[in-house]
């Protein structure tokens, strides 16, 4: 029964990049895919107009509005160039990756992803607790579940995961008919609440006297206003996720991985729609909420809390009407946690895995699920299930990725010189990096959150690293035609290599070190060596294809010269490989790495060298555990 448990999870762990790409996907339509990413985009209508009315007062329909031209002017020209940029579903990160290398750029990367899991995460609880806000505040629930959010939460999240784990291959289907139930009710509620705005003139009087009253002229407004958006900066939520789906995005029949033009022209179109419709829809419940729906009631413990669309459907359309649009918010707040799974599972596996950061399993999706609920539940039980107090942490995460992703397309840009493009995206990157800095200084909170996910992933990403140091590392061998020849010509009697740590490469070097091995081990004179050589490449990188290449140095010396992040790991692989080829166990000799043990095995963990003899035996040891196969090691 554990085995049969163990293979289930594990599905589609061992799968490698190159079954992954015989086997792609079957392409959705563009408004399709928009509907699944609006599972988090569309479903901050449940709580964002009452987080706005919380945190701008007022002046919330003013503030939306800068966030609308910052969405529209900002974030959506940026998401669109990311989608050129980046079109296989890695987002911002993957165009800041390529500008770092070494260890530099794996920890920037893993900093970013500890603000991607902030994000999605935070996506998953915070929309699962808004559900629960309106289950426990609808009129027919209300004594029957008041006291059990947390709980309510909880069971939520459970349920998202199941769907995971049962698998997701209908989930954009149910995407579809959520969001555009969920659209069409937003429509009506808004509808019939701007025809009370207009019939009512008394509401939009005392509204400008309001304002007037507390902050004077309309030049103040709008100063104060450009100063309090930062904090609506949930409505800018689904950007991120829209490239984070691209993969399921159906391109043009003369599509390439290289080159997936109808897959980018596609996103754009999701991006673009999404952002108008998402607009109207911000401005719009900004201005109602506002006007009809008294202060207190968006206090925590008000009937407006997290559910303002929600207080007015029961208010003007009834007790009826407003249950099913209770229950079509609970729906999508519920599924809007898919899409960040969605986004969560498809960022995580290409980069912790490549980097060694992360165990075997987590290449299977079953999992990465359990991990990624587990921690959701933790979530909500620390912030009590409480929809404000996660705002914070959500917005931080939103936010950093907008502005990293601002940040990439401006240094795209400039690379490109293409220079009006790089002043434009500049300047939005600053307008992000300011919103960012007011949002971390109202709500530290986020950033707090954000540096526990990254302390967290960091952490288990070099344990990982380290447990895995010995693995072979390498997924193919190849040699060029000289390597191959060697081979050939010593694989009919007995294979000896050298391990030479390559210097002046002059001839003195090769004779002085074919004298030290033959000394040290006792060899006869008329033995054959070949030499062996690795340069190291990046030793941050984990996995790596291994090319070998054959020369003649000095007229007599036949060296094997490899590239590789590691030379252990390079080594091991060559040994291995040349079994294979010519069906007789070879023999390296080494050197012993002078030194600390401690200090030359950080040495191989950071920069790829250090205790090579050793190392590359407890490598062998593990990739063949038969003795008997295994290639021989000798140091001296």
């Amino acid at each position: 029964m554990w085995h049969r448990l163990r293979e289930w999870l594990l599905q589609g762990a061992d799968h490698t990049r190159r079954q992954a790409a015989e086997q792609p996907e079957r392409g959705q339509r563009w408004w399709r895919v928009m509907c699944l990413t609006g599972l988090d985009y569309f479903s901050t209508l449940g709580y964002q107009p009452g987080i706005a009315a919380l945190a701008a007062g007022l002046l919330s329909p003013l503030a939306t509005v800068v966030l609308v031209a910052l969405t529209l002017f900002g974030a959506l020209p940026v998401y669109r160039r990311v989608a050129h940029e980046s079109p296989h579903g890695q987002g911002s990160i993957a165009m800041l990756e390529r500008l770092l290398s070494f260890w530099k750029g794996k920890l920037f990367v893993l900093t970013l992803l500890g603000f991607a899991a902030t994000d999605f995460l935070i996506t998953i609880t915070l929309s699962a607790a808004d559900a629960t806000a309106h289950l426990v505040e609808n009129p027919h629930f209300t004594d029957a579940l008041h006291g059990r959010q947390v709980l309510i939460t909880l069971v939520l999240i459970a349920l998202l995961g199941a769907v995971f784990l049962k698998g997701f291959s209908e989930a954009i289907g149910v995407a579809v008919v959520l969001v555009a139930v969920y659209l069409a009710l937003n429509a009506v509620v808004i509808s019939v609440s701007l025809w009370h705005v207009v019939t009512a003139p008394k509401v939009v009087t005392d509204w400008t006297h309001g304002l007037t009253a507390e902050h004077g002229n309309i030049f103040v407004m709008i100063g104060i206003a450009l100063i309090v958006f930062p904090k609506l900066a949930l409505g800018l939520s689904g950007f991120e996720t829209g490239v984070a789906v691209m993969p399921h995005i159906q391109g043009d029949p003369g599509d390439t991985e290289e080159r997936p033009t109808g897959r980018i022209r596609g996103a754009r179109k999701l991006l673009r729609t999404a952002a108008l419709i998402m607009s109207v829809f911000l401005i719009t419940s900004s201005v109602v909420t506002t006007l009809l729906i008294p202060e207190d009631a968006f206090k925590a413990g008000g009937p407006a809390n997290g559910r303002a669309l929600a207080f007015l459907a029961h208010r003007y359309l009834g007790s009826a009407f407003g249950s099913v649009y209770d229950l079509s918010t609970i729906a999508i707040l519920w599924f809007a946690g898919a899409s960040a799974m969605a986004g969560l599972l498809n960022l995580m596996p290409r980069y912790l895995p490549r980097y060694g950061m992360a165990p075997h399993w987590a290449r299977a999706v079953r999992p990465m699920v359990l991990v990624f609920i587990l921690v959701a539940f933790l979530v909500t039980w620390l912030f009590d299930a409480s929809v404000d107090a996660q705002g914070g942490a959500y917005a931080t995460g939103v936010l950093v990725l907008i502005t990293s992703a601002a940040i990439a397309v401006t240094i795209a840009a400039r690379r490109a010189r293409q220079r009006h493009a790089m002043v434009g995206f500049g300047v939005i990157a600053a307008i992000f990096l300011y919103t960012t800095a007011v949002n971390v200084a109202e709500r530290p909170d986020g950033v707090k959150i954000g540096a526990c996910f990254i302390t967290g992933i960091i952490l288990v990403s070099l344990l990982s690293r380290i447990a895995r140091s010995f693995e072979l590392r390498v997924t193919d061998v190849h040699l060029d035609d000289m390597a191959a020849r060697f081979v050939r010509d010593i694989g009919h009697r007995r294979i000896q290599l050298i391990a030479n740590e390559p210097d002046r490469r002059d001839a003195a070097e090769y004779r002085d070190k074919l004298q030290q091995i033959r000394a040290d081990h006792e060899l006869p004179a008329g033995e054959d060596f070949v030499f062996v050589e690795v340069h190291v490449s990046d030793p941050s990188e984990f996995e790596s294809e291994l090319w070998v290449c054959g020369e003649v140095l000095h007229g007599r010396y036949r060296v094997l010269t490899l590239e590789s992040p590691t030379i252990p790991n390079a080594l091991a692989a060559l040994l291995l490989h040349v079994r294979d080829v010519t069906g007789q166990r070879p023999h390296m000799y080494f050197e012993w790495t002078e030194g600390n043990p401690l200090r030359n095995f950080l040495r191989f963990f950071l920069f790829g060298q250090g205790e090579v003899a050793p190392v590359t035996r407890e490598v062998l040891r593990e990739a063949e555990p038969d003795r008997n196969r295994r290639p021989h090691v000798h140091a001296g």
